[in-house]
C-alpha cells in the first residue's frame, strides 16, 4: 500500500480539523479541558500508559502526546484510512492499532495494565451492549486511581431537556463562526474521489463490506455513567459541558 505523503496527511487532516468544529463548535477547548484532566489524573505516575478508544485521525492522541511527552500512547481504531492519515502526520511517537472496538480482539494489542482511556465523539457509534463491554474491558486493565475520559455528545436524559440542550450548542456554533464549515460527508466524498488516498480508500471500503454498520446508541449522559459505574469505575461526573457535548470523567475504584 502507497503511504500518503506528510505533507498531504497533514493538509487532510486540517481540513478534518475543521468540519469536526462545525458540529463541536469548542472542539479545542474540549481537548485542552480532556488533556488538562488526564494530566493532573497522572501527576504521580513516571510513565503512564493511555488509550485513545476510536482514535480516527489522530487528533486527540496527537495532543496528548504534546502534553505528556514521557507516556506511551496506544491509538486504537478500524478505520484504515483515518490510521493511514495518522500514521503519516504523527509518525512513530504513537502506536497506532487496527483493531475493532466492538469485540475484544483489541485487547491482545495493548498492555496488561493502562493508568488512562480517552475518547472523544466515536463512542456513540457502538450499541449499548458494546459500550458496557467496553467500559467493563477498561476498567479491568486499569490499576486503583485510573482515569477514563469521554468527550462526545450525550444528551441529558430528559426528553423535556434535550432540544434546549442542542439549541445551546447550535447557537454557540453561529456565534462561534462554524455553521458553515465543510460538512462530516463532504470531506468524505473529497476523501474517498482523491487520486493520493486511492489505497487507503479501497482498503477502507473493502473493510467496510463486512463490517456491519451501528446507527447512533443515544446514550444520555447519566446511561453512561452507570455503565461505566457496572465496569468498575466509582466516582464518575461530567466535569465540562456546552450543552448537550460533554466530558465524562470516571475513577477506577
Amino acid at each position: 500500500m502507497t503511504q500518503v505523503t506528510s505533507t498531504a496527511a497533514e493538509a487532510w487532516l486540517r481540513r478534518w480539523d475543521a468540519q469536526q468544529e462545525r458540529y463541536i463548535a469548542d472542539r479545542e477547548e474540549r481537548f485542552s479541558v480532556l488533556c488538562d484532566i488526564v494530566e493532573t489524573a497522572l501527576a504521580d505516575v513516571a510513565w503512564p500508559v493511555i488509550l485513545d478508544l476510536g482514535c480516527g485521525p489522530g487528533s486527540l492522541a496527537g495532543r496528548l502526546r504534546d502534553r505528556l511527552p514521557r507516556a506511551t500512547i496506544i491509538g486504537i481504531d478500524s478505520d484504515p484510512l483515518l490510521l493511514g492519515l495518522a500514521r503519516s502526520h504523527y509518525g512513530d511517537g504513537i502506536t497506532w492499532v487496527d483493531a475493532d472496538l466492538s469485540g475484544d480482539g483489541w485487547l491482545a494489542e495493548v498492555p496488561p495494565a493502562v493508568h488512562a482511556a480517552v475518547s472523544t465523539t466515536a463512542l456513540h457509534w457502538l450499541p449499548q451492549r458494546e459500550v458496557a463491554q467496553l467500559y467493563r474491558a477498561v476498567g479491568e486493565l486499569m490499576p486503583p486511581g485510573g482515569v477514563f475520559v469521554n468527550g462526545d455528545h450525550m444528551g441529558p436524559g430528559d426528553e423535556g431537556l434535550g432540544d434546549l440542550a442542542a439549541a445551546i450548542r447550535d447557537r454557540r456554533a453561529a456565534r462561534v463562526g462554524v455553521e458553515q464549515n465543510e460538512e462530516w460527508g463532504a470531506w468524505w466524498d473529497a476523501a474517498t474521489s482523491s487520486p493520493e488516498l486511492a489505497d487507503l480508500v479501497k482498503a477502507r471500503a473493502e473493510r467496510l463490506v463486512h463490517k456491519e454498520r451501528h446507527a447512533e446508541n443515544t446514550l444520555s449522559v447519566r446511561a453512561h455513567a452507570d455503565l461505566l459505574r457496572a465496569g468498575g469505575f466509582g466516582s464518575v461526573a461530567p466535569l465540562w459541558q456546552v450543552g448537550d457535548d460533554h466530558i465524562l470523567v470516571a475513577v477506577k475504584r
